[in-house]
């Protein structure tokens, strides 16, 4: 789900690669931040979403979980499953499955789909990345073990050097996290966003909550401005007459970063040819001048990316 970046381009060299880069200002609080949240707060149901784009990616991309742009680039976190985890017929040492084997990878890509760098991340047991966030200066990622209650190491990429540097740890499995660039502290959630933390860059936990939401579940998250966050999400609910299908809806969320309280939330209907909704994992949401583009990478191994932008208008509304 996702962050407009506006600030001033810096060329920049990584490698053999020279690429424009439009670094976020955490601190802006201009006219371009407030219209990205007032056009949020106008989402509705009703919205018109047009795809614009399609770019088929040329590597193989797992199972995407998180992604932003920085510039031109994309990052993408995604989870190469080795062996899946297996449920349990009772918990063991706190854990209701096994832990599986993986790679947790972060792809950068641009707008042709061609991979520019493959950065691994991850330990262990320790191989699944999740909802990532640019806060224009750093990518952030969170890997955590592939079950809940587990386990999770919390990453900085540098964007000019494409390296990682772990920060801290945390005993929990953080599912997505973004820096709060006005407080300078981390917001999470855990398995299933059921949990909402704040950290400190030290890993201390500031605060933990109860997300009272049960709409969706948040996949992916970054920095809207304006004290808020736009988190993008999927929930499998049962088909009527079928003890196997599910049906997957999709939804986006914007949040009050001080109190973590749900401001606006709508349901995505818009699935790709594989048959996902589009929300179900990568998310990242830019503004317009007309509206709002969505880039979303719903679906495995060989994944395109989906663009599709809606046009908000602040004087149009429906009566029920």
């Amino acid at each position: 789900m996702k962050k407009v970046i506006f600030a001033i381009a810096a060329t920049i060299t990584i490698s053999t690669l020279s690429t424009a880069f439009v670094y976020a200002d955490a601190h802006n609080s201009g006219k371009e931040e407030n219209e990205m949240v007032e056009k949020l707060q106008d989402l509705t149901r009703d919205n018109t979403w047009e795809q614009k784009g399609k770019i088929d990616l040329k590597f193989n991309t797992y199972h995407p979980q998180g992604m932003t742009k920085v510039g031109d680039v994309y990052y993408m976190s995604s989870v190469e499953i080795i062996e899946k985890p297996v449920k349990l017929n009772k918990p063991q040492e706190g854990y209701d499955r096994t832990p599986g084997k993986g790679i947790g990878h972060l792809f950068v890509f641009n707008n042709e789909g061609e991979l520019l760098k493959d950065i691994k991340l991850g330990e262990g047991s320790i191989y699944h990345p999740g909802g990532i966030a640019y806060d224009g200066k750093s990518v952030w990622v969170p890997a955590a073990e592939y079950r809940p209650n587990s386990k999770s190491i919390i990453y900085k990429i540098d964007p000019q050097t494409m390296k990682s540097k772990e920060v801290f740890r945390a005993n929990d499995h953080i599912g997505g996290i973004l820096r709060d660039g006005k407080h300078g502290t981390l917001k999470a959630v855990s398995w299933g966003s059921r949990s909402f933390y704040e950290f400190n860059e030290k890993g201390k936990v500031l605060s933990k909550s109860n997300n009272p939401s049960h709409f969706i579940d948040y996949q992916d998250c970054e920095n809207a401005g304006k004290d808020s966050m736009i988190c993008s999400g999927i929930t499998e609910l049962p088909q009527h007459g079928s003890a196997n299908d599910k049906y997957e809806l999709g939804g986006l969320a914007l949040l009050d970063m001080r109190t973590m309280d749900m401001v606006h939330e709508l349901p995505i209907t818009l699935f790709s040819t594989q048959g996902h909704v589009v929300t179900r994992n990568p998310v990242f949401l830019e503004n317009t001048k007309q509206g709002i583009k969505m880039y979303a990478v719903p679906d495995d191994d060989q994944s395109s990316m989906l663009v599709y932008e809606t046009k908000v208008n602040r004087t149009t509304g429906q009566d029920n």
